[in-house]
């Protein structure tokens, strides 16, 4: 494991080097590389024969962060990607992989420079465009919550929160995030979307949409607008632990297919 500097921040990076294709894999909103495993998001688990990149986001897991808002939006978390993209895999194209925030952070880097990127695979994608607002409401109401009556009234409120059935049998997780920093990281998603979809439509890159049922944070209709959009997309929703088991082998399939 490496310390990478981005403005702001300092990046906990760790590589897997088995040679062959590059691969940089995301996390989700007050995830880690950590919380992902528990999660049953670490589909990079399942990978061999390539060079696999994991990071912490700036203000996640071991990454340090400063307490700023606009720290934490996706542009600037793309930003941080494709800077640690100049520093391990210099002029290749890689493959991206990541959830929720992970799939913002891509889509931006990818729309800014889509000639970095051999392929994608998007796993949960949030609320976006229409369905952003009222998300973006619920996370700065959180902020509030904790700021006036601190994190434990957040974990409370956030532990009745029915899961998708697709995550069934994981451990219940808590944020792997600074109690401190967590305020700025909600306020930061509250300013964020995907990029417009006129300029994710001009994205020709192929891309596997991985999403799961009954989740208002991360509906389906974001991944149905997203493959109606991408000129090469594919997508596969999640509604048992079954189906989510697949999802390191689709990734191992999109790699190889891509890389």
């Amino acid at each position: 494991m490496s310390t990478f500097r981005v403005p702001g921040a300092d990046l906990d990076v760790e590589l897997s080097d088995e040679g062959g294709h590059p691969v940089v894999q995301l996390h989700g909103l007050t995830s880690s590389r950590h919380r992902d495993r528990l999660m049953d998001l670490d589909l990079g688990r399942g990978l061999s024969g390539t060079r696999l990149l994991r990071y912490d986001a700036r203000g996640h897991g071991r990454s340090t962060g400063r307490a700023v808002d606009t720290d934490y939006q996706w542009p600037v978390l793309a930003d941080d990607l494709l800077r640690l993209l100049d520093q391990w895999f210099p002029g290749e194209q890689v493959h991206g992989v990541g959830p929720s925030m992970g799939t913002g952070t891509l889509l931006h880097a990818a729309v800014r420079e889509p000639d970095r990127f051999a392929g994608l695979t998007l796993l949960v994608p949030a609320t976006a465009w229409e369905t952003r607002a009222a998300k973006a409401h619920t996370y700065r109401d959180n902020a509030r919550l904790i700021e006036e009556q601190g994190i434990e009234a957040f974990l409370r409120a956030d532990l009745r929160t029915e899961r998708p059935p697709a995550t069934v049998g994981t451990p219940e997780t808590v944020p792997d995030v600074a109690a401190e920093l967590l305020p700025s990281l909600l306020r930061g998603a509250a300013l964020s979307d995907l990029p417009a979809p006129e300029s994710i439509a001009k994205l020709d890159v192929p891309t596997t949409i991985l999403a799961w049922t009954d989740d208002p944070g991360h509906p389906v209709s974001t991944a149905e607008a997203l493959v109606d959009l991408l000129p090469t997309a594919t997508l596969s929703v999640a509604s048992t632990p079954a189906d989510l088991a697949t999802w390191p082998a689709i990734l191992c399939d999109d790699v190889a297919r891509h890389g």
